[in-house]
């Protein structure tokens, strides 16, 4: 894969992180609830992260990258979205950001999917399973939060 290829993949992905940053840091401020802003802020954070670690691949060679595989339990992916409000509930912020993390995952699959190229359909499978794990983690959240009589 030529570079400029490889930049435009990466920038891409940089691009929604700092988008997912901002709705979570968003989220974090409005939110009236004390749990509901520290999860979005530690989100937050976390999406600066993997903005520094995408920025790190700009200087490496595709073929360079590679992510733990994570499962994708699907739990909320057919609930409705909630509306995103100033008195969220937790429960219903972490649905939003499961949501967030699936449209991205989707996305870089999709890409993945039509991609000709076979170092850039790598890239896109790696940043769609490194979505998957944010996903996951949030699912984990999730099932604490909406079902905890199972603890």
């Amino acid at each position: 894969m030529d570079q400029n290829k490889y930049k435009k993949i990466i920038s891409s992905a940089i691009e929604r992180e700092v988008e997912a940053n901002t709705f979570y840091s968003a989220v974090s401020k409005k939110a009236k609830d004390k749990n509901i802003k520290s999860i979005f802020s530690q989100l937050a954070e976390e999406e600066k992260e993997h903005k520094r670690t995408l920025e790190g691949f700009l200087a490496k060679a595709p073929e360079k990258m590679h992510f733990s595989e994570s499962i994708d339990y699907k739990i909320v992916d057919a609930l409705v979205t909630p509306p995103l409000t100033a008195d969220l509930k937790p429960v219903e912020g972490i649905v939003i950001a499961i949501k967030n993390e699936l449209e991205a995952m989707q996305m870089y699959t999709q890409l993945a999917n039509v991609s000709t190229d076979a170092a850039q359909k790598n890239i896109f499978l790696e940043l769609a399973t490194m979505e998957r794990g944010h996903k996951s983690k949030l699912e984990d959240i999730y099932t604490n939060m909406a079902f905890p009589e199972v603890w």
